[in-house]
Formats: structure tokens, C-alpha cells, sequence
């Protein structure tokens, strides 16, 4: 249920309905979107969303899905349900087409058992349509692919035609005989043939001629100056072609006659299967514009919640995106104990566009649609939402505004509960500000009573507080920048937020006295309260930027801590293969030396102590142990002993400081006073061949400092520190505007300027505060002597701008 009854103009959802009706084929779509309306089922919207975004996958991967044809005929099958009726030609055709795509859709979605599983919602549409490839046959023979009635869809007909055909053509030579001769005598000219008039055959004549041919005159032309006459010769042959005509058209009617009465036992079917066409094109309607839209299904949960992140108005995308401007998205979560949100902030600065967001996404998607918003976010379901926004003033009920207003508020309290959703704009707003608060305040409070779900945008303070101060509703603004002294569309859920009415009105270039006057009326209390909304508005935006830099360096320092894992596990992965296969050669290195000794021992024993047979036993042991300690990198080594890395071996050799670093093939190090680190690939004569990167370069061993993978990490680290340092750097303003703030917020403003600064090691910048009484420029300096990191400030040049502006060098 939605309140009141032009909920749909209230939220604009009736241009939706021509956006999506601007998508449909045909009228069958066209009549759906009209139909279309809102639902408090979660298992149909479910549906709905499924199949829709199920069209959503066909039109972005598939080719081959049927979109042409779509007829509407439903009017002729129920106007051909009269017994005696028949089916019009054109309309034949039509069924014909559109009865091929039907078979085409429900061919495309169930002979494919892959397409089976991935539109399932699709394919149980498609259980109970009715497909008779027999119907389509039969008009086959009876229509040609033009829509034209064939010659041969009855032998009656067949007959009719060749008989029509022959005397045509007799009536013809007949005419070109008639015709000749008169051009021989002269009654007509060289270049005239014979035409049609009234379906008959005639012969153009000049008008002092028209006596001197035999015949019937049917016609003259326009200006009088030519008569179309039949000759006397051809009279009987046209009236006979005028009986076969009608014998044609009664044997046509019989003929479709006779298909209707063959259709119309299958006309309840068809209908139903017209239906279905109907439903698949609302379908691809409603894919298409969520294309347009970037829409998407969301989670989508049978419970009360509003859990949304980058939510964005369709209408307002559209409009934008013909600008090539940009949309602000909007994040908003109602949910247990934060279920009402009382959104405040300054005028024009999207508080109402937030209302009808929310109010515009529900309703889209509790009809059937898909909402454009991020994958993590979470939907749910309301039986009712009701909204109250606008001018609904009206002379002939006698309403006001504000009685307009209360008519609704009384509606609401009346029918509101724990499944509603609530939108009010401008609440309490229309009347005497005092009272209209007070109702608004206790209006709020029953509507946190019943448990009811709200967005509530709102000018008056004790609504803030009551939000503050109440379980089940929560603050949010709608941020302003003070410095550019423009809205931002960004919603901020936690903090009430300020309407800068002062700051708005001074931009505006309301006079001083007025404005001071203004803050002297509503007393220091509204304005301190106002500034300190502004106070964490303000805070907030720094830290949230705080928090932005925190969350990419956490991020940075996680790949970094992923990669290294990875690269230990590598490692260990390689050493437990590198220590078993050592292993495996080490237990064959013993087999054979054992084999090898025990050989040598039975042929000794064998010899009887034959001193040269045991020379040569021993000989050829001997050559074994020389085999075995040969250089790894030598054949035989190379097969018995681990593998080796492919580069030369060396010797590790001293730097020559007597510092105790030995270098070798493989040393980290770099050239001594750079801070370019590369590998030694080979040493020879004390120089080393050394790697950076993709450069080779020889230089002397004592020109080389080795250094560890420890302490290259830390510089890698730190290289990455300065790398984010810099980017901030380059977005820092050398200069702030604090004119027109108060000065503790001023205060508050240089300080985290300040610290900002010397974090980046900006060498000079300005503060621009304004002569004025001086208060200001005082405040400021007297915490710039407490900074540390402030060397020297003065005035800027009399020039540039004086007392005005105070410029600081920072160590």
C-alpha cells in the first residue's frame, strides 16, 4: 500500500513508466508497464527481479534471442470467437509472425540444457505456452511471406485467377488493336497507352475525338483536355472480370473462413501465449532500462531494511549523464536501533533528492525493477510507504499548506506501523516555527513508538535533539564546503548537520549589521549550537581524509605482508625439494661407494695378496674418490651432486677496508656515495661485473659497499612513505582562507593546516584572516609561537596584502 494516491507523481515514477515503455516493441509490453504496480510479496518481486536480471545476462552475451514480430492481434482472436467470423488478411500475416516468434523464444530458452540452468525464471515461463507449429503451416499455405492469399490455397481459387489472367490479357490485345488503329487515323497520340479507371480498361482520348470511338466514357482528366473511354469491344470482357473479382473475394472470405473455424477451438491458447509474448517483452523493457541505468539485482531480504551503498537517483543519472556531469551516490542504512533518520543541512544542498531516492529505489524494486546500487548492498521489503512532500494547498477543499500537511501526518499516525516506511520533506514546516516544531517533535515520537521506518528532512533544532537523544532515530547531514561555499550531495549518517544560514547569507551579500543583528535575535545559544554542527562537520571531513590514508597505507602494508608470504612459501618449497633431492643423491652416493669398496675387497681377496692386481684394486678405488670430489660443475659432478646456479663460481673476496664484508657472485650492493643496489654476476681480477636492472657495468671491488636484504627493505618501505608523502605534497594549498569563521574554528582550521604542513616539509604558507579588529590575527599568532616547528612568521608585503595575511617559514 502507498500514500496518498499520487505517490507516483510524488516521486516522479510515472516518467520511469515512459522510459520503460520507450524500451517495448509493441503495445503488448506497452500495456504491461501500465499494469505494473506495487507489491508487498517477497516471493513474486523475487521472481520478478530474477527473471529480469536473467534478461539482463541474455542481452549482454547473447546474440540469437528472437526481438522481431512482436504483433499485437489478441483484438482479432477475441472478435474471431463469433461463430460466421473470419480473420482478416493482414492480420493473418501478423499471427503468422508473431506465432514464429513465440516458437522461437521458447526454443531458445528450453532446447538448451546450458541455457536451462542459467535462466531458469526465464525457461518456467515458458511451461504452459501453447506451440502448434500445425497452425503455422496451415497459413503458410494459404498467405505467401508478403501476406498475399497464394494462388494455389484452393483449386476454386486457382481457376478464378488463370480465368482472370486470360481475359486481362485478350482484353489487352483487343485494346492495343483498338489502340493502333486510332493512332493510324490520328484520334490519339503516338504515345499513349492504355490505363485503368474504376477497374476497367480505357484508352485516353483527345475530347474533339471521343466520337470517333465506339465505347463508354468512364472518366476525364482534371483539366478537361483528355476522356478515358471504353471501347464498345471490350464492355462484356470487363464485366466479366468485374464478376471474377467478386467470385475472388467470396472464395478468399470462404477460405479464411474456414482457417477460423479450424483456429477457433485453440483461441483461449493462443491468447495465453500472447500473454506470454506480453511478459517477454515487458521483460526486455525492464532489462534494457536497467542497462541504461546501471542497475542491478541487489540482496534482496524478506525482512525491514535499508542497507544501501552508492545508491543513485535514475532520473537525475539521466539528466546528468547528458551533461557529462557526474552523480553524487548515496549511502544510507535504516536498521534495528537506527530505523528513522532525520536528515538536516543547508538549503538546495540535496536533502529532499535524498527522500525521494530512497522513496523512488523502494518502489522501483518493490515493483518489479532492477535499482541502480552497489553488489554489497542490502534490500527489504515494506508493506506500506507513505510520503509527504510538496504543495498540496488547494482552494476548492479549502486546505492550506500546512492543513494540507496535517491531513497527511494524521494518515500516517492513523495506519503507520512497524512494516511501514515513512517519507516526510520539510517536516513541521508551514506554520508558526515554535508550535510547528512542537508537533513535528511529538509526531516523531509516535513514529518511533510504532517501530516505523523513516526519512524525515528537517530546519528545526529540537528534532536534532530529539534524534540525538532517542533510541530507533538517528542525525545525518547533507555536508557543505565553507571554504568554496557550495553544497556537496554527500549524505553523513552519525552528526546533525548545520544549514548555514549565516555563512549562505553573507555569500549572498546580505549587509553585516542585518546579519549581525539576525544572531543577536535568536541569542548566542542557536548560534554556538550551529557552529558546533559546523565544528564537526568539519572534523569529520578530516578525519574521514585521516581515515582514507590510513585504510591505502593498511592496504599497501597487507600486499607487501602477502607478497612476502608468498615468496617464504616459495622458498620452503624449493629448500624441501632442494633438501630431498640432496637427500635421495646422498643415500645414492653411499650405495655405490659402498658397492664400489666392497668390489674392491672381493678382488683383493681374490688376487691372494697378488701385489699387482691389488695395485690396480687399488687404483681404480682411487679414481672413484677423485670422482666423487670433483668439481660440481664438471660432468661426472654434475651428475652425482646437487645442482648448481648456471653463474661462474668465485671466490668471495674482501672489499679491501678491512670491514669484514665478503663479496661474492649473487652480493647485494651498491656503488659507494648512490643509492642504486644491484647484483654481482661475476668478479675477476678485483671487479665485478655488477646488474642494475637491465644495465651491465664493471667496476672495482673497493668501490662497492655490500648491502643486506634487511636494509633494502626498510628503503623500500620508506621509498613507498615518501611516494604517498609527495602525492599529498602536490595536493597541498600553500595558502588557507579563515575569513569569516570564528576564532576557535579558525584556531581548529590552522592547527590541522599547520600540522599538515610540516608533515609534508613545506617550507613557506599563508594565512589569510583579514585585518578586522585584529582578534583574529592575534588568536593565530599566539598559537604559532607554541608550534615547534614554526621558525619565523611575519606580515605579508604591503602589496599582497598586509596585516591581512600572515606568512610563515616552518623549519
Amino acid at each position: 500500500m502507498v500514500y496518498p494516491e499520487n505517490f507516483e507523481q510524488k516521486i516522479e515514477f510515472f516518467k520511469i513508466r515512459q522510459l520503460l515503455q520507450q524500451h517495448c516493441l509493441s503495445s503488448l509490453g506497452k500495456e504491461k508497464v501500465e499494469e505494473m504496480q506495487f507489491s508487498a510479496a517477497f516471493e513474486e518481486i523475487d521472481v520478478q527481479l530474477s527473471q529480469t536480471d536473467e534478461f539482463v545476462h541474455i542481452l549482454q552475451e547473447e546474440d540469437a534471442f528472437p526481438s522481431d514480430n512482436f504483433y499485437d492481434v489478441r483484438p482479432v482472436l477475441k472478435r474471431i470467437r463469433v461463430a460466421g467470423s473470419w480473420i482478416e488478411q493482414s492480420a493473418l500475416s501478423e499471427l503468422n509472425k508473431s506465432l514464429q516468434t513465440i516458437n522461437s523464444i521458447v526454443k531458445f530458452l528450453s532446447n538448451d540444457e546450458e541455457k536451462s540452468e542459467r535462466y531458469p525464471h526465464l525457461m518456467s515461463l515458458t511451461e504452459n505456452v501453447f506451440v502448434s507449429p500445425e497452425i503455422s503451416k496451415r497459413i503458410e499455405r494459404i498467405i505467401d511471406e508478403f501476406g498475399q492469399i497464394r494462388d494455389n490455397a484452393s483449386p476454386q481459387l486457382s481457376a478464378i485467377r488463370r480465368e482472370i489472367t486470360s481475359t486481362v490479357n485478350g482484353i489487352s490485345r483487343s485494346l492495343n488493336s483498338i489502340l493502333r488503329k486510332a493512332q493510324a487515323e490520328g484520334f490519339v497520340d503516338k504515345d499513349v497507352s492504355p490505363s485503368m479507371r474504376d477497374g476497367r480498361l480505357v484508352i485516353p482520348v483527345n475530347p474533339s475525338f471521343k466520337r470517333k470511338i465506339k465505347g463508354i466514357v468512364h472518366d476525364e482528366s482534371a483539366s478537361g483536355k483528355t476522356v478515358y473511354i471504353e471501347p464498345s469491344e471490350v464492355v462484356e470482357a470487363n464485366n466479366r472480370i468485374r464478376e471474377l473479382e467478386s467470385d475472388e473475394r467470396r472464395e478468399i472470405i470462404r477460405i479464411l473462413t474456414e482457417f477460423t473455424d479450424y483456429l477457433r477451438p485453440f483461441l483461449p491458447d493462443l491468447l495465453e501465449s500472447y500473454n506470454f509474448l506480453a511478459l517477454i517483452d515487458f521483460i526486455r523493457a525492464k532489462a534494457k532500462f536497467a542497462l541504461q541505468i546501471n542497475a542491478i539485482k541487489p540482496n534482496f531480504e524478506n525482512k525491514l531494511i535499508i542497507d544501501w551503498v552508492q545508491a543513485v537517483h535514475p532520473l537525475l543519472f539521466l539528466a546528468l549523464k547528458k551533461q557529462n556531469r557526474k552523480v553524487v551516490p548515496l549511502d544510507i542504512t535504516l536498521e534495528g536501533k537506527n530505523r528513522i533518520l532525520v536528515i538536516s543541512g543547508p538549503n538546495a544542498g540535496g536533502k529532499s533528492v535524498c527522500l525521494k531516492t530512497v522513496g523512488l529505489l523502494q518502489y522501483m524494486l518493490q515493483c518489479g525493477l532492477l535499482i541502480p546500487l552497489r553488489e554489497n548492498s542490502k534490500v527489504g521489503l515494506f508493506n506500506y510507504i507513505f510520503i509527504d512532500i510538496g504543495d498540496e494547498q488547494s482552494i476548492e477543499n479549502d486546505l492550506s499548506t500546512y492543513s494540507s500537511h496535517l491531513q497527511n501526518m494524521k494518515f500516517f499516525v492513523k495506519n503507520c506501523n512497524e512494516n511501514s516506511l515513512l517519507l516526510i520533506d520539510e517536516f513541521g514546516s508551514g506554520t508558526e516555527p515554535q508550535i510547528g516544531a512542537a508537533i513535528a517533535e511529538s509526531l516523531l515520537d509516535r513514529f518511533n513508538q510504532k517501530k516505523s521506518f523513516g526519512v524525515i528532512t528537517t530546519h528545526y533544532q529540537n528534532l536534532k535533539h530529539f534524534a540525538n537523544e532517542n533510541e530507533g532515530v538517528i542525525n545525518g547531514a547533507m555536508l557543505y564546503d565553507r571554504h568554496e561555499m557550495q553544497p556537496l550531495f554527500q549524505l553523513s549518517i552519525g552528526n546533525p548537520g548545520s544549514s548555514f544560514a549565516v555563512e549562505i547569507a553573507r555569500k549572498i551579500g546580505l549587509p553585516d549589521d542585518v546579519i549581525t543583528q539576525a544572531s543577536e535575535i535568536v541569542g548566542s545559544d542557536y548560534i554556538n549550537m550551529d557552529k558546533y554542527l559546523q565544528d564537526i562537520s568539519r572534523d569529520r571531513r578530516y578525519w574521514e581524509r585521516k581515515r582514507d590514508e590510513v585504510r591505502r597505507e593498511r592496504n599497501r602494508l597487507s600486499e607487501i605482508s602477502e607478497k612476502y608470504e608468498t615468496e617464504m612459501e616459495e622458498i620452503n618449497r624449493r629448500k624441501k625439494e632442494i633438501l630431498a633431492q640432496a637427500k635421495q643423491q646422498a643415500e645414492q652416493l653411499i650405495a655405490e661407494s659402498n658397492a664400489k669398496i666392497e668390489n674392491t675387497i672381493r678382488q683383493i681377496k681374490e688376487a691372494q695378496a697378488d701385489k699387482e692386481k691389488t695395485k690396480q684394486a687399488r687404483q681404480s678405488l682411487s679414481e672413484f674418490t677423485k670422482k666423487i670430489k670433483a668439481p660440481s660443475n664438471s660432468p661426472q659432478g654434475g651428475e652425482l651432486g646437487p645442482k648448481k646456479h648456471k653463474r661462474k663460481p668465485a671466490t668471495p673476496l674482501s672489499t679491501g677496508e678491512g670491514q669484514g664484508e665478503r663479496l661474492g657472485v649473487g652480493s647485494l650492493v651498491r656503488i659507494k656515495g648512490q643509492t642504486a643496489t644491484g647484483e654481482i654476476l661475476e668478479i675477476q681480477n678485483k671487479k665485478a661485473t655488477i646488474a642494475f636492472g637491465t644495465i651491465k657495468t664493471t667496476v672495482e671491488l673497493e668501490k662497492l659497499e655490500q648491502v643486506s636484504k634487511n636494509q633494502l627493505k626498510k628503503e623500500s618501505r620508506a621509498s613507498n612513505t615518501r611516494d604517498l608523502l609527495h602525492e599529498r605534497k602536490l595536493n597541498f594549498k600553500q595558502d588557507i582562507d579563515v575569513r569569516g569563521m570564528r576564532g576557535d574554528e579558525a584556531l581548529q582550521a590552522v592547527m590541522y593546516y599547520i600540522d599538515d604542513a610540516i608533515q609534508l616539509s613545506v617550507s613557506r604558507v599563508r594565512i589569510l584572516h583579514g585585518t578586522g579588529t585584529g582578534a583574529l590575527r592575534q588568536i593565530i599568532r599566539d598559537y604559532l609561537r607554541t608550534v615547534p616547528g614554526v621558525a619565523h612568521f611575519q606580515d605579508e608585503h604591503v602589496q599582497f596584502g598586509g596585516a591581512g595575511i600572515t606568512v610563515i617559514d616552518l623549519e
